[in-house]
């Protein structure tokens, strides 16, 4: 930090000619007082253009000064009662710091605490407060109004702050106040928003970090579509997100701000809570975030508003004729600008003010108590005000709003503006006293040690000043819709028959043009076709959907102005303002953003929408697997579809390219439902399934289903197996009538596998094979821990029998599961195998490479010869053959015995 009085550094390099200068200076001034900010903007454009023309090389800064962007006189003046609105905030205030504090002076019998945030909302409480009161409407199209509400992204961390408001609006209990972070008992409130435990009320979950904005930015994005494509009016609606300057670092914070300012997404509003702290520090100390995150997003093409000084430094500004004080501004480090607010009046006048003389000057006549009462932008709420009308009225451009705040403010010297304020969730009885002195708050001394809730009668002024608010902007938010008021009937699995029937001879196709042409089917129907949304990240003509191009079109909400280079082909590349298909490049957090937003349609928009995602399934969960489970959290219903999957059918493009966990991955997702089938028929079977839970009964699950590359012949199905395959496993082909006998499952690319070694295993070893084709094995795990749950909650009923036991019951012998994902994939359903059968797995374990199918199945030791002498060695460990069979059939084969194990080649 600089030493008080030390000289700040010159605004530009020695001027040749200062006469010059001002004159130019003083004509600008001249224009701009007399005519106005937007002459002067044209004419200086103007002679930018002039300097172009003559190759001078133009200075660039994306960045303006260090002061607000809205200058006073042009700032729209709140109409609200700023009096009422500040004893409200006061007592959200108190609010939220008590039931912070009082969940962690609880005792727990492990010893334990709760945790908690005190200081993120009070950063925001002014914020918050001007967006409820006078900004943010409810959906009340339910009420016979016609908006349909505005979607907000809440600062996960000030979620305190929300539950504050929403219990003196009645909407929460004391009784949940007292159980914060204490959900298990059904009383409690959620730490952050989480739909899933919140479902009427949190909209969107908005942590982990990062997450609000890439969601956010496509939510707005698809309001946009519904109304392009005349499916919803969303004209009027906005959506907010609030997000920290630390959680802008994070990739997915500003990885599709150019998608935003492309589509002139002027229905989206960013609100950067800018209190110069991340968790355990500076955000930038030897920086400027605030410039830093102007320039990018004024380069990306955004609508830039910054708010970073309160009314009150408005009079010193106008004063300070000189630029010194501005000069100070900028020059100012982060690092120290939290120093001063960590410390005091006189700290500031000497460390601040005191690095020039004219500084002090327009300082002298104050006190240390005034100039310590100088406040920050964002807690100046006529300022909030002006800054949110901008937004919220800009036409054209996505817009964001630059605030500065102090992180805790308020809470003194237990946390504000200290590198521990993000940590602090307990306030010692002194720091309770301050905290209410500070915010007036009419709590007597003798009940400060119970830390008591504060919530005014309900004939107060303020009290009906806070439900007026609200019932203006049509009721109370944040609120979620459970299920839509569509009601959708889905058309018979016979719709599809041509799926269901075996592929003619001579004729192989994959899974993915099963899917394909499923999905061509579903968007003839005259009442889902028009919701249903397909999702591409660049990827159409690998999976054979380019057809859909001219079909249904592409969404750009500028249509297609150029024309496109295969116009003369029947599939051409079409975009089109009411376009059907959301392509999102190379880009699969976007896709699955996308996704998300059109999977919570039915509750965001009362639209029920049918997105259908897919891309390489290595570049799916891995990837976004973070999203995927804040879509679990929001109750997102869809198809996510992980195409070339596995780890040995996508042969040529190597280690990066092949999966063998994404399963695995899904399977942690409660409510995701996931396959992976071999043939069309499956697939139908399996879409329609997932159709009718998501559609007609408005389940709240999603669909994960792997699709093939690889074409063969399909079987067709057999009529009874429908609710097999849903449930995970059928009997493909019966062995034939030999001992001893083996059964083996498999799934996806590797079941056809099983099925060759059936023939070897009879052909050459006299052994008889049942083939099990076993979509999921995922739904079968569930299903057999949920029956060993039981049974363990119920030790006198009748046992529940799991279906993979069930199934196996009647047919004899060892079982071998072999698939094309790691061996833990299947050995999820060991358990429920019948007891005293032999259960060998064979899987993909290892780092992929590029070869042909048949040397990758046999380098990961899942072909038909390692099935076959997996089954022959569970046969000899029950005495079925001997062991000497084992090994010649390891010679017969060629298989290499002591090649290294693939997990680790």
């Amino acid at each position: 930090m600089s030493e008080p009085n030390t000289p700040i550094s010159p605004l530009v390099a020695p001027d040749a000619d200062p006469q010059e200068t001002r004159e130019w200076l003083e004509a600008l001034d001249a224009v701009i007082e007399r005519e106005g900010p937007e002459r002067a903007h044209y004419l200086l454009e103007q002679l930018l253009e002039e300097a172009r023309e003559h190759s001078i090389d133009l200075p660039f800064s994306a960045t303006t000064g260090y002061v607000n962007t809205i200058e006073p006189d042009e700032e729209e003046r709140s109409p609200g009662n700023l009096e009422l609105e500040g004893r409200l905030r006061a007592y959200m205030r108190w609010n939220a710091m008590a039931m912070v504090v009082k969940a962690n002076r609880l005792e727990s019998p492990d010893g334990s605490e709760l945790g908690g945030h005190i200081s993120s909302f009070q950063s925001l409480a002014h914020l918050l407060a001007c967006g409820f009161n006078h900004f943010w409407h409810a959906d009340d199209t339910d009420a016979g109004g016609t908006h349909g509400g505005d979607l907000l992204y809440i600062q996960g961390h000030s979620a305190p702050g929300i539950y504050a408001r929403a219990f003196l609006e009645g909407r929460i209990t004391e009784e949940q106040l007292l159980n914060f972070r204490q959900e298990v008992e059904g009383k409690g409130l959620s730490s952050y928003p989480h739909p899933k435990l919140m479902p009427e009320f949190w909209q969107f979950p908005t942590v982990s970090m990062g997450l609000g904005p890439i969601m956010g930015i496509y939510q707005a994005r698809f309001l946009k579509y519904l109304h392009a494509r005349g499916i919803a009016d969303t004209s009027r609606r906005k959506v907010w997100v609030f997000c920290g300057d630390g959680e802008m670092d994070e990739p997915e914070s500003m990885g599709a701000i150019g998608l935003a300012a492309r589509e002139g997404l002027d229905n989206l509003i960013f609100v950067v809570n800018c209190n110069l702290q991340r968790l355990d520090g500076p955000v930038r100390g030897n920086g400027k975030i605030i410039q830093e995150l102007e320039g990018e997003f004024r380069g990306a093409g955004w609508n830039v508003i910054k708010l970073l000084w309160g009314s009150n430094w408005d009079p010193l500004l106008a004063r300070d004729k000189e630029g010194v004080l501005r000069r100070i501004m900028m020059e100012t480090l982060d690092g120290d600008y939290q120093a001063f607010k960590a410390n005091d009046g006189a700290y500031v006048r000497k460390h601040f003010f005191g690095r020039h003389p004219k500084a002090l000057e327009l300082v002298a006549k104050m006190s240390d108590e005034d100039i310590w009462a100088l406040r920050r932008g964002g807690h100046d709420a006529h300022k909030v005000y002006a800054a949110f009308h901008r937004a919220y009225h800009h036409k054209g451009q996505p817009t964001v709003i630059l605030v500065k705040t102090v992180k805790g403010y308020g809470m003194g010297r237990a946390g504000e503006g200290k590198n521990t304020a993000h940590q602090t969730k307990k306030l010692s009885d002194e720091d309770i006293r301050y905290f209410r002195d500070r915010f007036n708050i009419p709590i007597p001394d003798s009940e400060l040690p119970k830390i008591p809730f504060y919530k005014p009668a309900d004939d107060t002024p303020e009290m009906k000043y806070l439900h007026e608010r609200r019932k203006a902007l049509g009721g109370y938010l944040p609120k979620r819709r459970v299920k839509s008021d569509e009601q959708f009937t889905v058309p018979a699995l016979e719709n599809f028959q041509a799926l269901l029937e075996p592929t003619a001879e001579g004729r192989e196709i994959s899974t993915t043009q099963a899917y394909v042409r499923f999905l061509t089917q579903l968007l003839r129907d005259k009442a889902l076709g028009p919701r249903v949304v397909p999702i591409l990240v660049d990827e159409a003509r690998t999976f054979g959907m380019e057809g859909l191009f001219r079909q249904i079109g592409i969404y750009n909400p500028k249509g297609q102005l150029y024309t496109p280079v295969d116009k003369d082909q029947v599939m051409y590349y079409r975009e089109d303002q009411a376009g059907q298909i959301l392509q999102e490049g190379i880009n699969e957090a976007g896709g699955m953003s996308s996704w998300i937003a059109a999977a919570t349609s039915y509750s965001t928009n009362n639209r029920i929408m049918i997105p259908f995602f897919i891309y390489y399934s290595m570049f799916g969960f891995q990837r976004f697997g973070d999203l995927a489970w804040a879509a679990g959290d929001m109750q997102a219903r869809g198809f996510l579809l992980g195409g070339t999957s596995g780890r040995t059918t996508l042969n040529g493009e190597g280690l990066q390219h092949q999966d063998g966990h994404s399963h695995m991955i899904a399977a942690t997702i409660p409510n995701c439902i996931s396959y992976d089938p071999t043939f069309a028929h499956e697939v139908a079977v399996i879409l329609h399934h997932g159709l009718k839970r998501m559609v007609e009964q408005q389940d709240n699950v999603f669909f994960y289903i792997t699709l093939l590359n690889e074409n063969y012949a399909h079987p067709g199905l057999q009529p009874g197996t429908e609710a097999q395959i849903i449930q995970g496993m059928y009997l493909l082909r019966e062995g034939p009538k030999l001992t001893p006998r083996v059964q083996l499952l498999g799934s996806g690319a590797i079941l056809r596998e099983s099925l060759e070694a059936q023939t070897l295993l009879a052909r050459d070893w006299g052994v008889a094979a049942n083939v099990w084709s076993c979509p999921s094995l995922t739904q079968l795990a569930r299903e057999g821990h949920d029956c060993e749950r039981w049974n363990m909650l119920h030790p006198t009923a009748e046992p529940r029998v799991p279906f993979v036991t069930r199934q196996l019951a009647e047919h004899p012998g060892p079982v071998v599961a072999s698939t094309d994902y790691v061996r833990a994939y299947a050995e999820q359903i060991r358990p429920f195998i019948p007891a005293g059968r032999p259960y060998k797995v064979l899987g993909t374990d290892g780092f992929g490479r590029s070869d042909f199918r048949w040397r990758l199945r046999r380098h990961f030791e899942v072909d038909r010869h390692y099935i076959t002498v997996a089954a022959l060695k569970a046969l000899a460990e029950q005495g079925a053959v001997p062991a000497s069979r084992v090994a010649e059939a390891i010679a017969k084969y060629g298989i290499d015995a002591d090649k290294i194990n693939p997990l680790y080649a």
